[in-house]
C-alpha cells in the first residue's frame, strides 16, 4: 500500500512539474513577447527623441544660450523617458511573476486537494477490508469453537453466567 502511495506521489509530482513548465511556456509565449515588444518600442521612441534632441543641438550651435537650454531639456526628457520605461518594464515583469506565482499556487492547491481525496478514499477502502477480514476471522473462530457439542454447551453456560452478572 505504501508503495502505491509513493508511486502515486511520484506521478503527481511529475504532472505538477509538467503543468508548471507548461504554464511557464504559456507565459513566455503570450506575456514576455508583448512586454519585450513594448519595451523595445519605448526604447525606439527614446532613441528617436534623443536623435531629435541632437538635431536641435546641431541647428542651434550658433546660439550658445539656446544650445545649453535645449541640451538640458533633452537630457531631462531622456532621463524621464528612461525612468518611465524602466518603471513600466519592472511593473510588467513583477505582474508576470505574480501571475505565475498565483497560477502555481492554484495548481499546487488543487493537487493537494486531489491527494487528500485519494488518501481518504484509500483509508476508507482499508477500513472496509479490515472490517470484512475481522468478520471472516470471527466467523471461522466461532465455527471452530462450536464444532464440539460439549464446547457449545460450555460456551452457552459461560455466556449466561456473564449476562447474569451484569
Amino acid at each position: 500500500m505504501e508503495k502505491l502511495i509513493n508511486e502515486f506521489s511520484i506521478g503527481l509530482f511529475f504532472w505538477q512539474i509538467i503543468l508548471f513548465v507548461l504554464l511557464l511556456l504559456l507565459l513566455w509565449k503570450f506575456a514576455w513577447k508583448p512586454i519585450l515588444r513594448a519595451v523595445s518600442e519605448r526604447e525606439e521612441g527614446i532613441k528617436d527623441a534623443l536623435a531629435a534632441a541632437e538635431d536641435a543641438k546641431k541647428e542651434m550651435q550658433n546660439v550658445s544660450a539656446d544650445n545649453d537650454r535645449l541640451l538640458q531639456e533633452a537630457r531631462a526628457e531622456r532621463e524621464a523617458m528612461l525612468k518611465e520605461a524602466r518603471e513600466i518594464r519592472e511593473k510588467m515583469v513583477a505582474d508576470a511573476k505574480i501571475l505565475a506565482q498565483e497560477e502555481g499556487d492554484k495548481i499546487i492547491k488543487q493537487a493537494q486537494l486531489s491527494i487528500e481525496g485519494e488518501k481518504k478514499a484509500a483509508i476508507a477502502d482499508i477500513k472496509s477490508q479490515m472490517a470484512t477480514l475481522s468478520v471472516e476471522i470471527a466467523e471461522k473462530v466461532l465455527q471452530h469453537q462450536l464444532e464440539n457439542k460439549d464446547k457449545q454447551l460450555k460456551l452457552v453456560d459461560q455466556l449466561v453466567d456473564e449476562i447474569k452478572l451484569k
